[in-house]
Order: C-alpha cells, then sequence, then structure tokens
C-alpha cells in the first residue's frame, strides 16, 4: 500500500495529494454522482414491465433516433467548420481578427432559447434566410434540419476551442523541415499537422456531441416538437413532466444518460489508443 501511494505521488514534488484527491471525490460526489443518482432512484419505482413498456413506444423510439441523429450531424459538421475556423483564428493575423475571435463565444454567452427564436425568424417564410430557402423547396423550420442547425449554433464553440491553443502552441519548425525535404502541403497537412491535432479534434467532437445530446432551450422553438418527426429525447422528458408523469420522465433521462455515458466512454476510449498509436509512431 505505501508503494502505491509513493508510486501515485511520485509524479508531483508538492504534497497534498491526499487532501486534493479527497477533495475531488467529495466535490464530485456532491455535484455530479448524488443528483445523477436520483434518476436512478426515482426509475426504479417503475416495474420492468412499465419501464420496458415507455422504451420500446413508438414515440419514444423515434426521439432517440433523432436526437443521437441531429448530434452527431451537428458534432460532425462543427469539427470540419470549427477546424478551419481555429486553423485560421491561431495561424493568421488580420483586421478583424479579434472580432471574429470573440464571434465564436457568442453561442456560450447568448441564452439558447434566445438563439433557438433568432434562428426560428431567420428560416421564416419571411425571415432573411427563410424567403429565399423555402421557394427552393428547403424548409428548415420544424424539420430535422433545423434541430441540426440550432446544435451546430450550440457546438460550434467546443470544437474551435478545444483545437486553437493546440494550433497556436504546435512548434512550426516540423512543417518548416519537412518542406525542406521537399514536402508538399499536402503531405505537411497529413503528416506532420493532423496527427497533432488529432486528439484535440475528437476533444472537441465529444464535447459538441454531449452538449447537443443535452440540448433544450434552443430546439424548443424551432422543432415544432412534432411526434415522431421532430421530437427529440429532451423535449419528450419536459413533455413527460409537464404532464406530471415523474417516473416516466426520469426512466427516459436515465436511460439517456446511460446511452449517452457509454457513447462518450468509447469516443474517449478510441481516442486514447489513437494517442498512444501516435506516441509510438
Amino acid at each position: 500500500m505505501k508503494a502505491l501511494d509513493v508510486r501515485w505521488t511520485r509524479s508531483s514534488v508538492l504534497p497534498g495529494f491526499s487532501l486534493t484527491m479527497g477533495f475531488t471525490l467529495l466535490y464530485l460526489s456532491l455535484i455530479v454522482l448524488i443528483p445523477l443518482s436520483t434518476l436512478l432512484l426515482k426509475t426504479i419505482t417503475l416495474t420492468w414491465a412499465q419501464f420496458w413498456q415507455i422504451m420500446t413506444s413508438q414515440r419514444t423510439i423515434a426521439a432517440f433516433r433523432i436526437s443521437f441523429q441531429t448530434a452527431f450531424s451537428a458534432a460532425l459538421i462543427d469539427l470540419i467548420f470549427g477546424t478551419i475556423v481555429g486553423w485560421v483564428l491561431a495561424r493568421y493575423r488580420f483586421a478583424g481578427r479579434q472580432l471574429i475571435d470573440a464571434l465564436v463565444d457568442l453561442p456560450f454567452a447568448l441564452p439558447t432559447a434566445v438563439a433557438g427564436i433568432v434562428l426560428t425568424t431567420l428560416f421564416s417564410s419571411s425571415g432573411w434566410l427563410g424567403r429565399y430557402l423555402i421557394p427552393m423547396g428547403i424548409t428548415v423550420n420544424y424539420t430535422p434540419l433545423g434541430i441540426t442547425i440550432a446544435l451546430i449554433f450550440i457546438g460550434l464553440p467546443f470544437v474551435v476551442r478545444t483545437i486553437q491553443p493546440i494550433l497556436s502552441e504546435m512548434d512550426r519548425s516540423s512543417e518548416e523541415a519537412a518542406a525542406s525535404m521537399g514536402a508538399n502541403r499536402r503531405q505537411i497537412l497529413w503528416r506532420v499537422v493532423f496527427p497533432e491535432i488529432w486528439p484535440a479534434m475528437v476533444t472537441g467532437f465529444t464535447l459538441a456531441f454531449a452538449r447537443a445530446l443535452g440540448e433544450y432551450g434552443s430546439i424548443v422553438f424551432i422543432s415544432g416538437n412534432i411526434p415522431l418527426k421532430t421530437e427529440i429525447t429532451t423535449l419528450l422528458i419536459v413533455g413527460r413532466l409537464e404532464n406530471y408523469d415523474y417516473a416516466g420522465a426520469t426512466a427516459l433521462a436515465f436511460s439517456m444518460l446511460v446511452l449517452s455515458f457509454l457513447l462518450l466512454f468509447l469516443i474517449n476510449f478510441l481516442q486514447s489508443r489513437s494517442r498512444q498509436k501516435l506516441e509510438r509512431s
């Protein structure tokens, strides 16, 4: 046991491991574990037949499918364009750069309900974009496309703010060395830059995906909350709460929590394996 303690504290020359570790466990228990455990305690008040009926209803399955599909699509789009935005902000100096840098954080500060109202107005038949898109047959409001756009809006800062610091701190001597050895731009980008930022990209995707799964405020207006079409899990949970079906709501929330945790755990596991593989190579 003593050898184990020595191994745990060897990484730091400063004392205080036991105190800080105890504080960490206490804080996480009070803030995370105890509140979440109430979901489980309320869910187990249902019988297995009641729980299974809720989880296998057509409306629940459709809500889960729409939630995961739109969240994954939005996080993937954020990953692509967030990487480009982070690259521009980290690598170039131009007029208005600070303004663009500040705009990236706007979804953090803006209340999500306000974002939902703004997007719904923007894509309405008389909105700035809707008046041109609707005649072309592209309807955004009250469709999964509208949900995806709202989730892209709230998820973009997570990707940019994860990748931008890595790009800013990257040593460019490796890129210059590769260029001096005859590597073209595509080879430098793929073999020098990409391996360095790949873990940050996966982290940004994970954060955006997790945020999108739990989003409510920005979606409630633009989705229209149409059962089987645009109703996501969080809206279904709120609907059950409004009908005083607390056990049913917590059953959905607990199931969403377990599925999200497993998915995020898998992504983090793949990220860790990828980082170890890159370090070995």
